[in-house]
């Protein structure tokens, strides 16, 4: 009777020893799977990370995945942002400030090809609203710089004075002609990307580089829709 008992109570251990095995072998998994989801596998540069899955916070309107924009074609075969995880971490923080606010970003450009700055610099040679390719290349060509605008609880645009991508005197920072309302729009989406190691240029904006993106090299490379 003891012996049996005995038997009963090593083949519960292992039936439980197993249980866990398999438990924790399920945890690895997950892990393993929710840690691949933050990027687009492969990405030819792990420096990158995808917005769309590195964090659920923002909006998206990727323009250059879509005809809707002054090239009046789609030159981006998917519609992630990319950016260097060190934009993308700090640009988490200005969201949380801006959901702090009852706002979001929304994004229309991220990464960007030198392939495809080529293509805007064929249509559209005015370094002052789109960089040379041939010379120092764009921000965004290096992962460091976003085009963005601000939506309000219920998913709308935040009136910024010109669509986005305007190339005109209108769409400047020191375009003073606006509604007041539209005026604070811009100052609150500056003041705040600002005080988080974003800089703004003059003539857009919607646009945003990183303070120290000129560190990081111009990528080339395009991506896949997983």
């Amino acid at each position: 009777m003891r012996l049996n008992l005995f038997k009963i109570f090593i083949v519960g251990i292992l039936l439980c020893s197993c249980e866990r095995a398999k438990k924790q072998k399920s945890i690895e998994l997950v892990q393993e799977d929710s840690s691949q989801a933050y990027v687009l596998a492969p990405l030819p540069d792990s420096a990158f990370v995808v917005m769309n899955k590195y964090s659920d916070g923002f909006v998206f309107d990727m323009k250059y995945a879509t005809e809707d924009n002054f090239l009046k074609k789609k030159v981006y075969a998917c519609d992630h942002c990319l950016l260097r995880k060190e934009v993308a971490d700090e640009i988490i923080r200005a969201n949380l400030e801006f959901k702090k606010l009852g706002f979001r970003i929304k994004f229309f450009d991220c990464y960007r090809p030198v392939d495809v700055q080529k293509q805007m610099w064929e249509i559209f040679p005015h370094a002052g609203y789109v960089a040379n390719p041939n010379t120092s290349g764009s921000i965004h060509n290096r992962g460091g710089a976003v085009d963005i605008t601000l939506v309000d609880s219920l998913g709308q645009e935040l009136d910024m004075g010109t669509p986005f991508d305007f190339f005109g005197k209108e769409a400047g920072h020191a375009y003073s002609l606006l509604p007041d309302t539209t005026l604070s729009n811009r100052k609150l989406l500056k003041s705040v990307m600002e005080s988080y190691a974003f800089k703004s240029i003059s003539s857009e904006w919607w646009h945003y580089n990183f303070k120290s993106a000129h560190q990081y090299k111009l990528s080339n490379f395009s991506t896949e829709c997983d």
